[in-house]
């Protein structure tokens, strides 16, 4: 049985005319002419199939099929109102849940200030972050547990691929080493002169180790130590137990008296960072006004 296609205008035509129980004071109440009135009923009864009204001239009272009506259409008014106000809430940023994927340098260092932006300009939307490497980033995207990731790789952007990417920067390389270490003062740096010092590596799935091992191949450096977190890489350095080779958005890390970063420039020796969200389907609008965000700030910051 084919289900009837009912409007809030007749319902609020059907429910104006339950409380006055008169055709005239319903017509006004709805900003209606009698006979447009009229004809919106008929067509609400047409549509279900049943009388909902009985009307003479002195009087015009519910029918037992429209007192069994009234309660329905009581209730799907409100719930179409309830839909409408959650959905203006969203629109208008009131309300809503971003979920983003970022690099941990990114995590941990320049977004933190970017989310606080946001929550400030929309305080009911909560976001949530999982800082992650590139490829978790990406696998949490495809996955659909996040709605944008911030990474180092833009994954398969071909016209074929189920994700799209948007280029925010290229982040330059530092060396790290203690204020006493020879190259500190070294008026020249270049692969060559860091290659024999002990040398602290990322893992090699980190997006850091991939973009190093790609400008240095085929020279490896002298790796005592592999770790995972450009913490325990800061306190390795502290230590005096090596050198390292860093992003300039990660050296919030070591910003330490005794530690010296200087800018290496080597061929090649750069990380590009991307915004990737699926190719299919738009973002919410508290996604798209993050997402924006995030291309503004980062776009306006000096990474050297």
């Amino acid at each position: 049985m084919r289900q009837p296609e009912l409007s809030t205008r007749q319902l609020r035509a059907f429910l104006a005319l339950a409380e006055q129980r008169n055709f005239t004071r319903a017509a006004a109440q709805c900003h209606l002419s009698q006979p447009a009135f009229s004809a919106l009923i008929r067509t609400l009864e047409d549509s279900l199939g049943a009388r909902l009204f009985d009307r003479d001239t002195r009087r015009v009272v519910l029918t037992p099929e429209g007192e069994l009506f009234d309660a329905s259409a009581r209730r799907l008014l409100e719930d179409m109102g309830t839909a409408l106000l959650d959905l203006a809430e969203h629109v208008q940023l009131r309300k809503g849940r971003v979920r983003v994927a970022a690099l941990p340098s990114l995590a941990a260092g320049w977004l933190p200030g970017v989310f606080a932006e946001f929550m400030q300009m929309a305080p009911g939307i909560r976001v949530d972050l999982k800082d992650a490497l590139s490829d978790a980033c990406i696998a949490m995207l495809r996955a659909g547990d996040v709605d944008f990731a911030l990474a180092a790789t833009g994954a398969d952007t071909s016209a074929q691929g189920d994700l799209r990417a948007r280029r925010l920067c290229a982040d330059n390389f530092h060396l790290v080493c203690r204020a006493d270490h020879p190259l500190a003062n070294e008026t020249r740096l270049t692969a060559r002169k860091l290659a024999p010092w002990p040398f602290i590596q990322m893992a090699r799935n980190s997006s850091v180790r991939q973009a190093l091992d790609a400008a240095l191949h085929p020279m490896r450096m002298n790796a005592v130590f592999e770790v995972e977190h450009l913490a325990t890489v800061t306190g390795l350095v502290e230590a005096g137990l090596g050198i390292s080779v860093v992003p300039a958005l990660t050296l919030f890390h070591f910003r330490r008296e005794g530690i010296v970063t200087r800018p290496l420039a080597l061929p090649g020796l750069k990380r590009t960072l991307y915004l990737v969200q699926r190719r299919e389907g738009s973002l919410s609008v508290a996604a798209q006004a993050l997402a924006d965000l995030v291309v503004a700030r980062l776009g306006a910051l000096k990474i050297g």
